[in-house]
C-alpha cells in the first residue's frame, strides 16, 4: 500500500510543479503569442519567439524553483517516510525533464541551461525540509504534551 501512496504522491507533487511553472510562463501576457491552452504544441514557436528575452527564462527558472519547492512540499506531505527523499525525486524529474527541453529545442541561454541544475535539486530539497521540520516540531510538541499530561496525574 506504502507504493501506491508514493506514487500518488510523486504524481501529485509533479502535477503541481507543472502547473506552477506553465501558469508562471503566462504572467506577461507579450510572452503568449497563441490563444488556446496547448502550451506543448506551441512550445518551439513559443521558445523561438523569446529567445533573446532573458526576463522569459528567468521567470521561467523562478517558477520552476517555486513549482519544485511546491512540488516538494505536497510529495512530501503525502508520502509516510523518506519524504526529503521524494521531494529530491521530484527535483531530479523535473530536471531530467528540463534537460529533454534542451536537447529537443536548443533555443535555450546559456545562462538557463547551467542555472537549471543550480535550482532544481535545491529547491525540491527545501520543499521536503519544510514538511520535515514541521512534522518534527509537531512530534516534539506531542512529546511535551504527552509528558505534562503524565506529570500532572
Amino acid at each position: 500500500m506504502n507504493f501506491l501512496r508514493n506514487l500518488f504522491g510523486v504524481i501529485c507533487g509533479l502535477v503541481v510543479a507543472g502547473l506552477i511553472i506553465s501558469l508562471g510562463i503566462r504572467i506577461n501576457p507579450s510572452w503568449i503569442n497563441y490563444e488556446e491552452w496547448a502550451p506543448f504544441e506551441h512550445w518551439k514557436q513559443q521558445l523561438i519567439a523569446v529567445k533573446d528575452q532573458e526576463s522569459f527564462f528567468a521567470a521561467l527558472l523562478f517558477f520552476g524553483g517555486l513549482g519544485v519547492s511546491i512540488g516538494g512540499v505536497v510529495t512530501a506531505l503525502i508520502v509516510k517516510y523518506a519524504k526529503v527523499a521524494y521531494a529530491i525525486l521530484i527535483g531530479f524529474i523535473m530536471l531530467f525533464i528540463a534537460m529533454l527541453d534542451i536537447i529537443i529545442y536548443p533555443y535555450h541561454p546559456t545562462f538557463y541551461k547551467i542555472s537549471i541544475f543550480l535550482v532544481f535539486f535545491p529547491f525540491s530539497w527545501i520543499g521536503g525540509k519544510i514538511v520535515e521540520v514541521i512534522y518534527e516540531r509537531k512530534k516534539k510538541a506531542d512529546a511535551k504534551k504527552n509528558q505534562n499530561a503524565k506529570v500532572s496525574e
